[in-house]
């Protein structure tokens, strides 16, 4: 309901978009200002402003500071989210929306009022807690907590502080493994129907999609040799419910556990928004049916929590730590990255802030932790022993399967969402990097915090002090692992490798690596600033020495921490009396991190072992200074499988019962729009396995002939930058915004951006874009979607899993073909293409067709989406309009016919509207 606040707050207000900047005085007199005047106003006096770091962008101001609302909105209401807008607070605090950036000093002011007048309203929903956090608060001279003061009265008896307050989790029987089901086409039908309603069109490609779905979770017949399905379901098809309903009919039949993955957090939130048709939440005994999963660095870790509270922030991060605590007694399920933290809250502060309070580093110590009964990790761990749906992502899933700590729940039924980035997730998984900053990482866990560094962290000796005390051999192997760990890379190296004076054998070889990447360099990655790379082979003498001397150093490592192990495992299995149960789950946690980073050292050496010698065909290595702008932030030699699918295969697959992918892109179509298979099933890992798949594809119910057509602009010359900025803007205003461009290089994104933004502010159309605005990926697309004006720029992050149906998404443009970049990676995959069918010319235009059909999929995602698809690129081959939809009409035309097409869909658009309105009140 939109109501007013009758009085707003008595303090002056700042607003800065790209179209000007304004301020509200105390007598409510609205003013457009000077960007000097407004920053010499900001320094003078506490300001009412939205989203500081944003603002500051605008102004061109960074030490700016103020009221920020959504600090204040944070702890007012922690775990809720609004849109980091004027037009978003309006209506999270159910107040009118601005017609105009002149307005929004007012609503600012108001909004404020809101806010504070909420915190003497009885009904107020998250009082608890806040008064102890506002003391703290305030010692910290947050400046919205003499605001606050008068109006959060001090509660009766002593506020629970937050770690005595969270529940905690209880240990659960194991489960039995599942009854052997056959589904029947009839009963699946039949829990279809229920899920997506008795009003809801019976869509045939839907209903054949969820009978094929059931073929996963049949009883195996072969061990080994999993069910496996690849289901290509075009937009529209409904794909979700479409195998949630064989999915939930097994989970309740047979007992068993469903893990459903994802590669994007988007989708993740969407399957748990569509979960709740098949299962209640929570069940009668209070656990949760539906459970999502992510890597533990996602999670909010009291035990840094706990630290940060305690002195280990300052400044402003340690005001984060304290509105973190406000959210963390609230929280659903602790997610940090992608939950219900807003995730504007990190950009406020600095991102690094926000990752300090996750396990980060894999340190956790288990067991060991005063707040383990109430982790939000290992809670999540316990729930999803017991869950009928996991849901989880590809990195997670094969992160476990690979480092095998959970074999008791290891997923038996998986479906992989979004499965055309299998491969992709497999080549990051397992894949292996000895860079200096993952060096320093490991010298930082075996030894501990360096000296003068804050922080909780404990080396192994400490960690184990108990267990070295009580076993010889334990503590000499912890001795031993202490002592060589110093031959590890210490705090400044990049500074002394760049003034050629490393230390230790580890630094000297990275020196080395530094030294030989420069010289060898040949992509022009060194003058426009980017990182820089050269293959691992014809290395001179010197390398191949350091290498040697590093893999020894690296062995001398590894050994005593696999006798600690061993030691461990002793331990275990012949318990002293005083190590109790919590004493024996800290030892299990140590053996597992210990066994990771075993496995760690012993790919490190695999690797040096190599350089100088014969390749292995099964691998890729490089050299590679990280760079960012010219300036270097690591140094490293990288090692990728050249088929990553074949340890998804041995690591996931295999033991496996039924497992399917799916995805709108999953298998490419020939020039009838049929799906040709053998790539995707290459990519699938069946191969490995011996073992073939089912096919199903079913197409889109969408008439993508009446609904989209794709536009290929011929006048716009590759690299002429003014050109391209003009045809972004005169783009964006024939649409009325609602575009989305698509960008292949960010330096170019940022040039179009500078080059427009002011223009198109100017006419009331706000331009927001990745890698340019301080706020994170997903805050950027709720922002999109939030706002049908508004337009948005982006990269690969926005050209895969965003989803924003209706009018804030009706353009998508592109500024070229998104071809493969050249990397020693991509070259040797080229070159094992080239024995195949099609050859290294088919591998690369499979790679760009997918990327133009997952592009193309952003435009259309409802059955009543209009939109147009534009390219930028006059030289644009015909061999990749297979990526479309068939039978969507392709226009190749100059920028001023494509711009009268956008505005004149655009004009339809309204006047169908218009009718649709004049017909309904009618």
């Amino acid at each position: 309901m939109v109501r007013s606040v009758t009085a707003p707050l008595d303090l002056p207000a700042l607003h800065a978009s790209h179209a000007g900047t304004w301020m509200c005085g105390r007598d409510g007199a609205v003013r457009e200002v000077a960007k000097g005047e407004a920053v010499m106003a900001v320094a003078d006096t506490p300001l009412l402003i939205l989203n500081a770091p944003l603002v500051a962008t605008r102004l061109g101001y960074p030490d700016l500071s103020g009221l920020d609302l959504l600090e204040l909105f944070a702890f007012v209401h922690p775990a809720q989210f609004c849109v980091p807008t004027p037009k978003g607070l309006a209506e999270a605090l159910g107040l009118p929306a601005p017609a105009s950036d002149a307005e929004v000093p007012a609503l600012l002011r108001q909004a404020a009022a809101e806010l504070l007048d909420r915190c003497e309203v009885e009904e107020w929903g998250e009082r608890e807690g806040a008064w102890s956090s506002l003391q703290s608060l305030a010692r910290l001279r947050w400046p919205w907590a003499q605001l606050l003061m008068p109006k959060i009265r001090q509660p009766e008896r002593a506020e629970k502080w937050l770690f005595s307050r969270l529940p905690q989790w209880e240990e659960n029987d194991d489960r039995p493994q599942p009854k052997q089901v056959d589904l029947s086409r009839a009963e699946i039908e039949a829990q279809l129907d229920a899920l997506t309603g008795d009003a809801a069109e019976r869509r045939d490609g839907q209903r054949r999609y969820a009978g094929e779905a059931a073929h996963v979770f049949a009883p195996r017949a072969r061990r080994d040799a999993p069910h496996m399905l690849l289901a290509q379901a075009g937009t529209g098809i409904g794909k979700t419910l479409g195998y949630l309903a064989p999915a939930s009919l097994w989970a309740k039949e047979s007992g068993g556990t469903v893990w459903v993955s994802t590669y994007t957090k988007n989708l993740q939130r969407q399957l748990r928004s569509e979960s709740a048709r098949a299962w209640p939440a929570p069940r009668e005994d209070g656990t949760p049916p539906v459970v999502v999963r992510k890597g533990r660095e996602n999670y909010l870790c009291l035990l840094n929590l706990e630290d940060a509270l305690q002195g280990g922030f300052g400044g402003r991060p340690a005001v984060l730590a304290q509105l973190v605590a406000r959210w963390a007694a609230y929280t659903r399920d602790g997610d940090m990255i992608g939950g219900d933290l807003p995730g504007w809250l990190g950009t406020l502060f600095r991102r690094r802030a926000i990752r300090s309070l996750t396990d980060q580093r894999g340190e956790c110590v288990y067991a060991g932790c005063p707040h383990y009964r109430k982790c939000f990790i290992e809670r999540a761990a316990r729930q999803s022993a017991q869950a009928d749906l996991v849901i989880a992502n590809h990195a997670l899933v094969m992160v476990n399967a690979a480092r095998g700590r959970d074999t008791a729940n290891k997923p038996s039924r998986v479906i992989f969402d979004e499965g055309h980035h299998v491969f992709d997730a497999a080549d990051s998984t397992f894949a292996a990097a000895l860079s200096g900053s993952e060096a320093i990482e490991l010298k930082r866990w075996i030894l501990g915090p360096e000296r003068g560094s804050k922080g909780r962290r404990r080396g192994l000796a400490a960690r184990l002090a108990d267990i070295a005390s009580y076993d010889e051999s334990g503590g000499q192997a912890i001795d031993a692992a202490t002592e060589a760990a110093q031959a590890l890379p210490a705090s400044g190296w990049l500074g002394r490798l760049a003034e050629g004076a490393p230390l230790g054998p580890i630094e000297q070889l990275l020196a080395a690596v530094r030294a030989a990447t420069y010289a060898r360099d040949e992509s022009g990655g060194i003058e426009a600033g980017y990182g820089i790379e050269t293959e691992a082979a014809g290395l001179d003498g010197a390398i191949v020495e350091q290498a040697a001397n590093a893999a020894d150093a690296l062995a001398a490592i590894r050994k005593p921490l696999l006798k600690l192990a061993g030691r461990l495992e002793a331990v275990i299995e012949d318990a002293p009396d005083w190590l109790d149960a919590q004493g024996r789950a800290r030892v299990e946690g140590a053996r597992y991190s210990l066994g990771w980073r075993i496995d760690l050292l012993a790919a490190w050496e695999a690797m040096l072992d190599r350089l100088g010698g014969p390749g292995d065909p099964e691998f890729v290595d490089w050299l590679a200074v990280e760079r960012s702008d010219a300036r270097e932030f690591d140094v490293a030699i990288h090692r990728h499988w050249l088929d990553p699918i074949k340890p998804f295969a041995r690591t996931v697959l295999d033991g496996a019962h039924g497992v399917m992918l799916t995805s709108a892109t999953l298998a490419e179509r020939d020039e009838d729009g049929a799906p040709e298979w053998p790539s995707a099933v290459a990519r699938s890992g069946a191969p490995h396995l011996e073992v073939k798949p089912a096919l199903f594809a079913a197409q889109s119910p969408f008439d993508y002939a009446t609904q989209a057509e794709i536009l290929v602009v011929t006048d716009i010359r590759k690299g002429d930058i003014p050109a391209l900025a003009g045809a972004y803007a005169r783009l964006i205003e024939a649409a009325g915004g609602g575009v989305l461009g698509l960008f292949t290089a960010i330096r170019r994104l940022r040039a179009v951006h500078g080059r427009i933004a002011d223009r198109l502010a100017r006419t009331g159309l706000p331009l927001y874009a990745q890698h340019v605005d301080p706020i994170d990926t997903g805050t950027l697309t709720d922002i999109f979607r939030d706002d049908p004006r508004a337009s948005l720029l982006g990269t690969d992050a926005l050209r895969d899993g965003v989803d924003v149906p209706g009018d804030s998404l009706r353009c998508v443009v592109m500024e070229q073909v998104p071809w493969p970049r050249p990397t020693i990676l991509h070259r040797a995959r080229r070159l094992a293409a080239a024995e195949t069918e099609g050859g290294a010319k088919a591998y690369d235009d499979r790679m760009i067709r997918a990327r133009l059909a997952q592009a193309f999929g952003r435009l259309v995602r409802r059955a009543d989406d209009r939109g147009q698809f534009v390219m930028l690129s006059p030289a644009f081959p015909s061999r990749f309009l297979t990526a479309f939809p068939q039978g969507t009409p392709v226009i190749r035309c100059p920028l001023d016919e494509a711009i009268a097409r956008v505005a004149a869909a655009e004009v339809n658009k309204k006047q169908s509207k218009a009718g649709t309105s004049h017909y309904s009140r009618a």
